[in-house]
């Protein structure tokens, strides 16, 4: 038990509850849990490119979000329905990787490009377009004028968003996929595709991968973040 425990520092738990805490303040809890959400799409898109198109995104004020895309094949529909959760569990263990090498400019650079993609070719909604431009503008603000000891507790605490939304929204499809299947998005998808497999099997599988996402975390020591 202790040799688990030293995976861990006592900056990442109080970021941890801090990122639970902001996220369950209304109009402010939604609003930073948006930067899962660009993820997640972005995710979808960056996949669905690679043998479709993408015609649009739409990010909303709930903190969903829905992006619109034509596959041409098969495979190109199922990692596309695939990528969501998987890309935003990428990014939550990849932002704190970055994070416990102070490579902030890279995990600043990173967001931005996804940012940029999303505001210069799929999001045209409203509510979308206004969330990338005050958050760009944040992170450019940051990039140039901030101090390394404040861009660190930013992206700590952007860092530690990601990786509790990663959790509890892979948490809330897979329960949907058993009480709503009708309602439960990508697993929804992929239910459909693969047939022989339900959609309550890609609940599990998705909640599952951002479990193996945590725990590759803790083997690595990246939630230790103080040397």
């Amino acid at each position: 038990m202790k040799a688990i425990f030293d995976k861990f520092s006592v900056t990442f738990f109080v970021f941890l509850i801090l990122a639970i805490v902001l996220t369950k303040v209304p109009i402010v809890g939604n609003y930073v849990q948006i930067i899962n959400t660009v993820i997640h799409e972005s995710g979808h898109a960056l996949i669905a490119l690679l043998g479709g198109k993408v015609e649009k995104i739409s990010l909303f004020v709930n903190t969903e979000g829905v992006t619109y895309s034509t596959q041409s094949t098969w495979a190109g529909a199922f990692f596309t329905s695939l990528a969501g959760y998987v890309f935003s569990s990428l990014m939550a263990f990849l932002a704190f990787w970055l994070i416990g090498k102070k490579y902030y400019r890279i995990l600043i650079s990173l967001l931005l490009i996804l940012i940029g993609l999303n505001l210069g070719l799929w999001v045209r909604n409203g509510y979308g377009v206004f969330w990338l431009t005050t958050f760009a503008a944040g992170f450019i603000l940051l990039l140039f004028k901030g101090s390394p000891s404040f861009i660190n507790t930013v992206l700590l605490l952007i860092a530690s968003i990601l990786l509790v939304v990663s959790i509890t929204s892979s948490y809330d499809i897979m329960i949907i996929s058993f009480i709503r299947p009708e309602s439960a998005g990508d697993a929804g998808n992929l239910g459909k595709l693969t047939k022989f497999l339900p959609v309550q099997f890609w609940g599990i599988f998705f909640f599952l991968q951002a479990i193996w996402f945590s725990w590759m975390g803790v083997k690595k020591g990246i939630f230790k973040l103080e040397k």
